[in-house]
């Protein structure tokens, strides 16, 4: 998924920006959509040119999967302490050799990425890993999602991330996570192209978390009779 991605072409045609709006999404499949357009000067290159990236991974964190929005999350069924995944993924930040986040078939030259910041925030039952760098390989946030996931679930300390991180080694990592709750949300241009701010996340997930129940679910062991009364009250918001 993307919420801000830009794309660049050569034309000779003429249109004004409004035409090329409607005629583009005129013609797209039903999930991409043209936000805006408009003239760059030639130099301009929609992927050499950025400086940087940010993703946004979301989690629904609750017994019950979610019967809506379903392929727009990741669902994790068991507890996430979300303070443990924050603190843990505080050693990505800066230049390092993310070998182990890596996906097998990555064909990038190098291996070295600089990450600017990466958080984890708890919106009632759903947790958003906010990450920004100067750009990222293949399956890196997804797979820096699973080794954050077992952390919160307690399978791993936090200081397994570093350990991970020095290993250079994608087999010391823990499972790629799913690609439902991934987001490109942003990208950063100079500021001499001009180019529109992005809007953040989508506003769908925007909406999602003003909305989310502030209150944790107890995640003891819940009865048949706890899940319907959960399933209730999500019904009732």
């Amino acid at each position: 998924h993307a919420s801000y991605q830009i794309v660049h072409f050569d034309t000779t045609s003429v249109r004004t920006a409004r035409s090329w709006v409607f005629g583009c999404n005129a013609n797209l499949p039903s999930d991409i959509s043209v936000s805006w357009v408009q003239p760059v000067s030639d130099e301009f290159h929609a992927r050499f040119s950025a400086f940087n990236r940010r993703y946004n991974y979301v989690i629904f964190n609750h017994p019950i999967r979610p019967a809506h929005f379903y392929d727009e999350m990741t669902w994790c069924h068991y507890a996430l302490d979300e303070s443990l995944m924050h603190r843990a993924a505080q050693c990505l930040v800066g230049e390092h050799d993310f070998t182990s986040f890596r996906a097998v078939g990555c064909q990038s030259k190098s291996p070295f990425r600089h990450i600017d910041h990466v958080r984890v925030n708890r919106f009632g039952n759903i947790l958003v890993l906010d990450i920004q760098g100067n750009a990222f390989l293949h399956h890196m946030v997804r797979n820096i999602a699973g080794v954050l996931m077992s952390i919160g679930a307690g399978r791993n300390p936090v200081e397994w991330c570093a350990e991970v991180l020095a290993a250079k080694d994608r087999t010391k990592a823990d499972v790629t996570a799913q690609p439902y709750g991934l987001f490109l949300t942003d990208v950063g241009y100079p500021d001499q192209y001009d180019l529109p701010p992005s809007g953040g996340a989508p506003s769908l997930i925007q909406a999602m978390l003003a909305m989310s129940d502030s209150n944790k679910v107890d995640w003891d062991v819940i009865s048949p009779a706890d899940m319907w009364d959960i399933a209730r009250q999500g019904n009732n918001k």
